[in-house]
């Protein structure tokens, strides 16, 4: 995490909390920010790494060969929507996910099938259908959708309507400045 709070703090330890309670610890590279801030493409995001390759023995559902040799990312934004004419993303969140390349770069991000504010154990159901791989990563020339027909996972964390009005907060001071 950044060393000041951002609105999305909690919500994201809820998430990685629920994520370690389900054996999927997140890894040390995992962080939240406030990318390109002051001016354009404001946006306060998150990411989550983990190294599912351990987690076979975990839940028989996932498949032997379902390896994710050099991990995930779960990542998470939420956009102002100020450059939403410009091809920027609409305003609100989104959950995405990628694998990560042994260079450690990551392949095009893929929309997670959950809602943008979607509680934890949602994230949770989510990540392990992403890891027994019956949620397939998009391309970039399908723009990250997900290939996945389940419809969206879970429901709306408890607190949505708590951390939508922070996150618009931020916006709004940060178009301000």
């Amino acid at each position: 995490m950044t060393n000041r709070t951002l609105p999305h703090d909690p919500y994201i330890t809820a998430v990685c909390d629920a994520l370690t309670a389900a054996g999927l610890e997140p890894t040390e590279q995992t962080w939240t920010d406030d990318g390109e801030t002051r001016g354009t493409y404001c946006y306060l995001n998150a990411v989550i790494t983990l190294d599912p390759s351990s987690t076979r023995e975990l839940d028989d559902d996932i498949p032997a060969d379902a390896d994710w040799p050099h991990g995930l990312l779960l990542i998470w934004e939420w956009h102002t929507g100020i450059e939403a004419d410009q091809g920027e993303p609409d305003k609100g969140p989104v959950w995405q996910f990628a694998e990560l390349k042994a260079n450690g770069s990551n392949e095009y991000p893929t929309g997670l099938p959950v809602y943008g504010y979607a509680s934890p154990a949602a994230i949770v159901e989510a990540t392990r259908k992403v890891i027994s791989r019956e949620i397939g990563a998009g391309h970039f020339h399908n723009f990250g959708q997900a290939q996945w027909d389940g419809g969206i996972i879970g429901s709306p964390w408890a607190r949505h309507a708590e951390l939508d009005a922070a996150c618009e907060a931020w916006g709004t001071d940060e178009a301000a400045s």
